[in-house]
């Protein structure tokens, strides 16, 4: 499945790029969540290398849980991809119920990867959610591995 990032990028008019790569994903996602209720317009790239904290067997037992919950036919149902699983992980931090909380979810756009027509922007990275910089274990899993995990192919 291609994206039209042009189409997607023009409907946002004025926005941040922020590079996920290196960041602990709970960390970052708060500091988008809190950034997009004041109402700013963010685009998330490298979401897959964002970083969970943790044991490899209880990060995936963790994601695993949360994807089997429910049915197939009434849900809850939970993404693989690593760019959805990052849009949720937001969501979770953003009043949902509330118009407030929807709208400042469409000012959000996540990609896998860079795309074209954001390579030569500049990417701002949050100090408070670095790996280096806050993180005390040395335990954690990529989310692309987690994605893998679920049964996303790339």
């Amino acid at each position: 499945m291609s994206v039209n990032v042009k189409r997607v990028l023009s409907s946002l008019g004025d926005y941040k790029v922020i590079d996920a790569e290196g960041h602990i994903l709970g960390r970052l996602c708060s500091v988008i969540a809190k950034r997009l209720l004041s109402g700013e317009k963010i685009v998330v790239v490298n979401a897959e290398k964002a970083i969970v904290t943790g044991s490899k067997t209880n990060v995936f037992q963790r994601y695993k849980d949360k994807y089997d919950r429910g049915s197939k036919e009434k849900g809850p149902y939970f993404p693989r991809h690593p760019e959805r699983i990052f849009k949720r992980t937001v969501r979770g931090m953003l009043p949902w119920d509330s118009r407030r909380g929807r709208e400042a979810y469409r000012r959000l756009r996540v990609f896998i990867g860079v795309p074209e027509e954001l390579k030569g922007k500049e990417f701002e990275k949050i100090e408070d959610a670095l790996f280096e910089k806050v993180s005390k274990t040395e335990k954690f899993v990529m989310l692309e591995d987690v994605s893998t995990h679920l049964g996303w192919a790339k």
